[in-house]
């Protein structure tokens, strides 16, 4: 099978309505009910969340280390060497732009805020089990534990399961692009059908809500960058300027396709993370970034099983912390692994493992070690000044007080602007073009593109609920309900775990019956 990643549009194309518009209808009544009532719908929400966290933790925590374990078996099995879409398929992409695009579509803005913010807390509040003090130097090594924990090895088995069972029953087996293609290995033909089509839609739902509530979050940093550097009140129309130019960025990118598009962008915003890391690196304290990342390796390899489990933690900390950040991946990680499946063809399970996996946690390794390290150091210097003003005015701000106290002038807050500008776009349009692929009928590895005017109506969708949210402050609703969607997924992630096992243990065929 040889596939041409320049093929054009089927012209069998054609819309998938169920898929795509009762997430819509669905969306746009949580906003207005969040508009509405949007105290209420938190609130109702919040009671929910609690619950999940509250009875499934160990399934979470649990699942999350057997995807590790899956991985590893996987990659030394005799499936690790097979070529997925077989032995003569072309890659789409060379391992370079595959990695950056993997990488790009994975980790949005959230390593950029929430690597500065995540470790202060950890920092100045550690888990009351542990008898650390806050704010010490046992303390600065249990956050960068945490970072290791939250942030590498463990979110992308969640990514990398799902999208390499996609891969291969999509391109091996030929299966549609659904993610009820998942279930084939496990229930045959029957995955597909009414039930099928309700795992779209609720997945679907899900992402949406999620990049919705991503870019509006990603609107109010942007702002406030902006309105800090130029001194300006921008207000409504800065905003809503904003949102119209990300979304314009990431639909023509989804647009453009694969090639031209979001591996482009995924490579500029390679290098913009490069530059970020390199200017921290140089202005920062990185004489104790070593140490400090080296005592967080050792104590994240050795605590690495009972805190996964919550076993030396207090369960209110494991609850919101650990099992809230694994939601809110395996919320995105469905619909996502369908674009990171379909940019494996051509390359071999084990390749897949690496560049999904292992590459990625390397990065967030390393990002950790030189952001969260820094913030880390500086706020012990500082005597706790950074943490005062995350609990005072929030995540967002807190990463343009950084570069600003390593010295950072106009041109490094632009980069960094920049860097937060482009890192949402090229998550964005890589969903989009899995949403849209989603919600199309006839999309398959020779007419992978679906129609620019379903692309164009998610990313609209997308911006104009994010900006509604943000004018309205309501956007608290959406998050939570991005979040929820975690709790439906992890059944599809566990169900896309057990088929890669059963293609794993060769009880069923990886290629296409012979009369389809």
């Amino acid at each position: 099978m040889r596939l041409d990643p320049h093929l054009p549009v089927s012209p069998k194309n054609s819309l998938n309505r169920p898929v795509f518009f009762v997430p819509l209808m669905v969306l746009l009544a949580t906003v207005m009910l969040s508009l509405w009532r949007g105290e209420a719908v938190v609130t109702a929400e919040t009671v929910i969340n609690n619950w999940i966290l509250r009875h499934f933790s160990p399934l979470f925590a649990g699942a999350a280390i057997a995807f590790l374990a899956l991985l590893l078996l996987v990659a030394l099995s005799p499936l690790g060497g097979r070529i997925i879409g077989g032995t003569m398929a072309t890659p789409l992409l060379t391992r370079w732009r595959w990695f950056a695009v993997t990488l790009c579509t994975t980790i949005a803005t959230g390593i950029l805020f929430w690597g500065a913010a995540e470790p202060l807390f950890h920092l100045n509040d550690p888990p009351a089990m542990l008898g650390i003090e806050p704010g010490s130097d046992a303390a600065a090594t249990f956050a960068m534990s945490t970072m290791f924990l939250h942030w590498t090895l463990t979110p992308y088995a969640i990514y990398t399961v799902a999208g390499l069972t996609f891969a291969l029953v999509y391109y091996d087996r030929r299966e549609p692009f659904s993610l009820s293609s998942l279930f084939v290995p496990l229930v045959g033909q029957r995955a597909h059908g009414a039930a099928g089509t309700a795992v779209d839609i609720l997945c679907l739902f899900a992402l949406v809500a999620g990049m919705a509530a991503s870019l509006g979050a990603g609107v109010l940093a942007l702002a406030g960058g902006i309105e800090g550097l130029w001194g300006i009140a921008g207000g409504a129309p800065l905003r809503w300027g904003i949102a119209a130019a990300i979304v314009g960025t990431f639909v023509v990118s989804a647009a453009l396709g694969l090639q031209r598009g979001i591996a482009r962008l995924s490579l500029l915003n390679i290098w913009l993370f490069a530059a970020v890391l390199l200017f921290v690196v140089v202005a920062g304290p990185a004489a104790r970034l070593p140490g400090l990342g080296l005592a967080g390796v050792a104590d994240y390899v050795a605590t690495f099983a009972p805190r996964s489990l919550g076993l030396d933690v207090d369960s209110d900390w494991h609850r919101q912390w650990t099992i809230f950040n694994w939601a809110n991946w395996i919320a995105w990680a469905p619909v996502t692994a369908l674009f990171l499946g379909r940019l494996a063809v051509g390359y071999s399970v084990r390749a897949f493992i690496l560049v999904n996996l292992l590459l990625p946690a390397l990065f967030g390794a390393a990002w950790m070690i030189v952001i969260a390290g820094t913030t880390i150091t500086l706020d012990q210097q500082s005597g706790g000044s950074l943490y005062a003003a995350l609990t005072s005015a929030g995540p967002d701000p807190l990463l343009y007080r950084l570069f600003s106290a390593l010295g950072g002038g106009v041109p490094v807050l632009m980069l960094l602007i920049g860097a937060i500008f482009i890192s949402y776009v090229t998550a964005a349009d890589s969903n989009v073009s899995a949403m849209s692929a989603l919600s199309t009928h006839g999309i398959s590895p020779e007419t992978p593109e679906a129609p620019l005017a379903v692309k164009a109506a998610w990313g609209i969708t997308v911006g104009l609920v994010a900006t509604i949210l943000v004018a309205a402050a309501g956007i608290d609703g959406i998050r939570m309900m991005s979040v929820l969607g975690g709790f439906p997924a992890l059944f599809i992630i566990l169900g896309a775990a057990a088929s890669l096992a059963v293609m794993a243990i060769g009880r069923q065929p990886l290629t296409a019956p012979a009369d389809r």
